[in-house]
Formats: structure tokens, C-alpha cells, sequence
């Protein structure tokens, strides 16, 4: 039996018909875990519908922001909100049907057996897509290559979206100024817990391509990960890597600062009023 206390966060836009089927699936694969929609104000009514549910629903949580802001700084926002709540493990999924809940337990055995960051990798023995066009695959096959060819990681699946981050390691990073928004932001958060020197761990999993509506991914967020790259790597040539010896070891300080900060767009935002369901 997992001892571990999992937060799922779930960013949401217009993902009506796809969030029943999965909340269900994700609540009965793992009776430990909890749910946070970070719902962008979905034209669909997405956030009404979550709404209703948590009413119901203890294990379900709804935050809501005014206006589609970004995939990072949702996760940033539901990090911030799990480890406020003291969660164990926060993680990362889509909410459009791509990543399968049954995945999840692999995923929190990982971390409870010491990893600081478990992937749901494609790339790996055993992993691989469904449903994917050719081109998609290409982009993905290419740019995972590229992130290993620039910041020499040894990660099969950069660019994954399924993931499970330790609460510690998401303090000793500090998540919160993550630069990176998109898939970038995933790219940009293994590179920080590779630099502080995380166990990382993939583990074999296939993603199906999205049920419902039309994939996220565009032009510009390909170019904002090649941005993010190469920043990346400037920022490995500059300062090299400062890996400390347990994530235990991390200043007092530096984990009481990083416990308490809020998200770049949470201090954009200080006038507007975010409804936390419980």
C-alpha cells in the first residue's frame, strides 16, 4: 500500500467531454490520490461542470482563472496549491484523455521507491503512441533528440507531460520562477531537477493521441522550446552543475523561501479573486 499523499493536476480548457470519463478512472485507480482542475475559464463549461462534482466529490478540487493564461503557469499554480495543502507528490496530466490513468501507479511507485522525478515515457522499452500522424511523431522523435544532444541529460522522453515531481524536489528547484511556458515548461523543470542533481526515473507508458478537440501543440510553441534550449544550455555553460548531495541538504532558508513563494502570474494577478472548491 503507497504511503504517499499524490495530488493530480489537471489543467483544463474546454475539456468537458473528456474530464468525467478520466476523473472517474483516475479517482478509482488510485483511491489515495486527489484532484486539482486549474481551469482556464473554458467556453465549454468545463469549470461549472468540475464545479458541481467537488460539491460531491471530497477528492476533487477546482481552481479557476480568468482566461486561457498557459499549460506552465497552471502547473505552477497547482503545484503552489498542493504544497500548500502538504501533498507528497505532485503530478502532471493531461485532461483531454492522451495520458492513461492506469499509468498513474507506476508512475507513484517510482517515487515511492526514491525517485524525485518519475516520466511517462514514449521513448522508452515498452512505451510508444497511438494515433499519432507522422509529422507529430517526427516533431517529437526530433526534439527529444535535440534536448539530449544540447543538455545531455540521458532522458529518453523530454518533452513529457506525465510525470510525478517529490514536493521536496519542487521546493529545492523553485519551480515558481520557471521561465518556460507549453511543453518547454517540461523541458525547463527535468533540466532543474537534473541540475540539482534528482533521481530521475522514466517509466514505459503509450500515449493516445487526445479523444476529443484538436491538439495544443503549434508553431509557436516548437519555436518557444527551441528558445528554452537554448537558454538551457547557456545557462549549463555558464554556471556548470551544482548538484547537491540529497535533496535533504537544500538551505532551510532556501526551502522556506521556495515553500512559500507564489507563481510569476499569481503576482500579476493579485486583484483577481480565484474560487478554491473543496
Amino acid at each position: 500500500m503507497s504511503i504517499l499523499r499524490p495530488l493530480v493536476v489537471l489543467p483544463t480548457y474546454n475539456e468537458r467531454a473528456s474530464l468525467p470519463p478520466l476523473l472517474a478512472q483516475i479517482l478509482r485507480t488510485v483511491p489515495a490520490a486527489e484532484v486539482l482542475v486549474v481551469d482556464d475559464d473554458s467556453p465549454d463549461g468545463t469549470g461549472e461542470w468540475a464545479d458541481d462534482q467537488a460539491v460531491s466529490e471530497p477528492r476533487l478540487h477546482v481552481i479557476h482563472r480568468p482566461g486561457k493564461q498557459g499549460l506552465g503557469s497552471a502547473y505552477m499554480r497547482g503545484f503552489a496549491w498542493g504544497l500548500e495543502q502538504g501533498f507528497d507528490v505532485l503530478v502532471e496530466m493531461d485532461a483531454d484523455g492522451s495520458h492513461r490513468p492506469r499509468y498513474l501507479p507506476d508512475l507513484l511507485r517510482k517515487v515511492e521507491d526514491g525517485a524525485d522525478l518519475a516520466i511517462g515515457s514514449r521513448w522508452v522499452e515498452g512505451g510508444g503512441t497511438v494515433g499519432w500522424p507522422f509529422s507529430r511523431l517526427v516533431m517529437s522523435k526530433v526534439s527529444n533528440f535535440i534536448a539530449e544532444t544540447v543538455l545531455h541529460m540521458h532522458v529518453k522522453d523530454a518533452t513529457a507531460g506525465f510525470r510525478a515531481y517529490r514536493a521536496e524536489v519542487l521546493r529545492a528547484i523553485d519551480f515558481t520562477s520557471i521561465e518556460a511556458e507549453g511543453y518547454a515548461f517540461q523541458i525547463e523543470g527535468l533540466f532543474r531537477v537534473w541540475r540539482y542533481g534528482g533521481r530521475i526515473e522514466e517509466t514505459p507508458i503509450t500515449f493516445t493521441d487526445r479523444i476529443c478537440g484538436s491538439s495544443k501543440i503549434s508553431r509557436v510553441e516548437v519555436l518557444g522550446a527551441m528558445t528554452t534550449l537554448g537558454r538551457l544550455w547557456i545557462s549549463k555553460r555558464r554556471t556548470g552543475l551544482h548538484p547537491v548531495k540529497s535533496l535533504g541538504e537544500v538551505p532551510r532558508a532556501a526551502k522556506t523561501a521556495s515553500r512559500s513563494a507564489k507563481p510569476r502570474e499569481v503576482a500579476r494577478r493579485e486583484a483577481t479573486v480565484e474560487a478554491v472548491h473543496r
